[in-house]
């Protein structure tokens, strides 16, 4: 490390909501709440990182209320029971200080059917063909009926994110899961009006977006997560060249996101040849809303491989900062850094950089 880290702890202000500091927690699935509702140990998890100088925290992904949303017994659902446990969470990481907002999420086709206590046997799909994967066919699409039951459960999860005192929320349609399996061309076979075109693969999303707007209003924050790769594809595209991603995000833009969360698995990769912007550098180019850029911050190999047992050094910022001091995105979401460290966001400020800690895949069934 020899760059200044001021950069990283200005404040920022969007929307209305002003951070301490320019870290946001990253979303990460833990599957740490019994019949998906958090307990005081998802609280304290939370706190523990508000304490240390997070700016924003962006829960694991929470899922809305809608039969096949959730791929896991013990992943947070965003209704029901489980909100008075998300009430507690807030409130714990407000009186710590600290800015915090739940990640709205429907995995689709990524859901397992026949997961022990699978709520329902069906999967959505955004079909026509029922792709889980390219060529790999597992179920119906879904109808018209379907495809608004969805965009009301998202709604209504922003309304009671609003209510119960959150600060704003994040919108999952990245990685392959079901908002992100219509904006793919891999998977959105469909001829309605929620496929074919650019434009049709995105009227999902986009009237995500818009059915979350009527519900609170424009002065509250909406932060929304896409990606190019895809679980499914990790080669997979939504855009080729910067003017198809600005066709892409355009209609997004519009119907009122504030925030786009551009998740990379490397953050220090050029997005399109040419030019050294990053994804989210090229997102904020095009649209003029402020990015967060995320992808392996602070360790030497990126996430997927703590999938295979790989393990990661800690690592310096220095690129990170001059990206971040030159303008190029302006939020930094930190994912598994934090995810083993909690005072990693005070350990950066104070400059203690050799206490920072390595990623050890074993040691994720004893992290707090």
């Amino acid at each position: 490390m020899s760059r200044s880290v001021k950069a990283l702890f200005e404040p920022f202000t969007f929307n209305g909501l002003t951070l301490a500091n320019r870290v946001v927690m990253a979303p990460m699935t833990r599957s740490k709440s019994p019949d998906g509702v958090p307990g005081a140990d998802v609280a304290a998890y939370y706190r523990r990182r508000a304490e240390n100088e997070v700016g924003l925290i962006v829960t694991e992904g929470t899922t809305i209320n809608h039969p096949v949303s959730s791929m896991d017994v013990n992943i947070p659902n965003f209704f029901g029971p489980s909100l008075e446990g998300w009430r507690n969470v807030v409130s714990e990481v407000h009186e710590a200080g600290g800015k915090i907002m739940p990640q709205l999420w429907h995995v689709g086709m990524a859901r397992n059917p026949s997961a022990p206590n699978a709520p329902h046997p069906e999967l959505p799909s955004a079909g026509p063909s029922g792709l889980v994967a390219p060529g790999k066919k597992v179920s119906e699409p879904m109808s018209r009926a379907d495809v608004q039951a969805v965009i009301d459960a998202f709604a209504k999860g922003a309304a009671d994110a609003r209510k119960i005192g959150f600060d704003g929320v994040e919108i999952h349609g990245a990685h392959g899961y079901l908002i992100d399996q219509f904006f793919w061309a891999g998977l959105n076979e469909r001829t309605d009006e929620f496929g074919g075109d650019m434009l049709g693969r995105e009227q999902l999303g986009v009237r995500v977006v818009e059915a979350i707007r009527r519900e609170v209003g424009h002065d509250y924050p909406v932060i929304l997560r896409f990606s190019q790769w895809k679980q499914q594809d990790y080669t997979a595209r939504l855009a080729s060249t910067p003017e198809e991603l600005g066709a892409f995000l355009k209609p997004l833009s519009d119907a009122g996101v504030d925030v786009f969360h551009c998740s990379t698995r490397r953050f220090w990769e050029p997005e399109f040849e040419g030019s050294s912007l990053n994804l989210a550098g090229w997102t904020r180019k095009l649209t003029g809303k402020p990015t967060i850029t995320v992808g392996s911050v602070g360790l030497s190999g990126e996430f997927i491989g703590s999938f295979r047992g790989e393990s990661s050094t800690a690592t310096g910022i220095d690129d990170l900062l001059e990206r971040l001091d030159q303008g190029e995105f302006d939020l930094v979401a930190v994912g598994r850094a934090l995810l083993v460290d909690p005072a990693w966001a005070r350990k950066i400020h104070e400059g203690r950089f050799d206490e920072l800690k390595a990623f050890k895949p074993e040691a994720l069934a004893t992290l707090s």
